[in-house]
C-alpha cells in the first residue's frame, strides 16, 4: 500500500512549470498585499508626524492680538481708499457716474 501511494505521488506531476511553487513566489500575492501594507506605514508615519511635532498652544490673549491686527489692518486701508476709489470710479461705465448736481 505504502509502494502504490508513493508512486501514485511521484506520477502526479504539475501540469504547469509555475503550478508547484508556494504562494510567496507568486507576483500577483505581493500585489495584493501591497495595498494595505503601504496604507499600515503611512498611518505609523502620520502618528510619527503628529506625535514629534505637535500643534502650538493658541496665544491666552489672543483675542487683544487680534483686535490689534484688525486696527493695523484698517489703518493701511485707510491709506489706500483714493487709490481704490479712483480705481473702482475708472471701472464704472459713463452712465453710471454720479452727477455732481
Amino acid at each position: 500500500m505504502l509502494a502504490t501511494s508513493a508512486r501514485a505521488a511521484s506520477a502526479i506531476k504539475p501540469k504547469h512549470p509555475e503550478d508547484g511553487r508556494p504562494w510567496w513566489k507568486y507576483a500577483h500575492v505581493w500585489l495584493v498585499f501591497a495595498g494595505p501594507a503601504i496604507v499600515v506605514v503611512a498611518g505609523f508615519v502620520t502618528a510619527y508626524i503628529a506625535m514629534s511635532k505637535p500643534d502650538p498652544v493658541i496665544d491666552p490673549d489672543y483675542y487683544r492680538h487680534g483686535i490689534e491686527i484688525n486696527q493695523r489692518l484698517s489703518e493701511s486701508q485707510k491709506s489706500l481708499a483714493p487709490a481704490v476709489t479712483g480705481r473702482n470710479h475708472a471701472a464704472t461705465p459713463a452712465q453710471d457716474h454720479p452727477t455732481d448736481r
